[in-house]
């Protein structure tokens, strides 16, 4: 089972930076659907000094119909979204649910996904609970690092490194 981390639409870098950060960390694919608000040239993330890149495992896709093709019939998908009814922690992202992959499909910064897209599937929104009152939403690196530690803790944490030590731990 492999989790998927799916942007529509991203227009900020310094998002897209650290949510690949996370991606590389977590062995979580980094899906990227354009029209994207920056570059990822070779140069550019060079020039970014983003030195993890290369570990990456990065798709882009020229469309959200695009992206959705691709998906086999026993892969997850997940609409993280403020305007829905089921908490993130809700669903079971563990093996046992299934034999397919997790993709989480997080919105544009400023406008989140598409309303009609949403519309057509409630029944896959997921929500992080915030005061709604006081903030529109959570940064979106800050809540893609939320949603998917939540899925890799139902896994037990598979294939990551549970501890590190230093040559000369200080803790020992």
């Amino acid at each position: 089972m492999t989790n998927h981390i799916v942007l529509f639409e991203p227009v900020m870098p310094a998002n897209t930076g650290n949510i690949a950060r996370t991606a590389a960390g977590t062995n979580a694919v980094l899906h990227l659907i354009e029209p994207l608000g920056f570059d990822i040239s070779d140069k550019a993330v060079k020039r970014a000094g983003l030195d993890y890149w290369d570990h990456v495992n990065l798709v882009t896709h020229p469309s959200l119909p695009d992206f959705l093709e691709t998906m086999k019939e026993d892969d997850k998908l997940y609409l993280v979204s403020k305007f829905a009814n089921q908490d993130y922690t809700d669903p079971d992202y563990s093996s046992k649910s299934g034999a397919g992959d997790n993709y989480f499909l997080f919105g544009k910064e400023t406008t989140g996904l598409p309303e009609v897209f949403m519309r057509q599937n409630p029944e896959k929104a997921i929500r992080i609970p915030q005061n709604d009152s006081h903030i529109r939403s959570l940064n979106l690196s800050n809540t893609v690092a939320i949603v998917l530690f939540e899925a890799l803790r139902q896994q037990d944490f598979a294939e990551l490194d549970k501890v590190f030590t230093y040559e000369q731990d200080k803790l020992k």
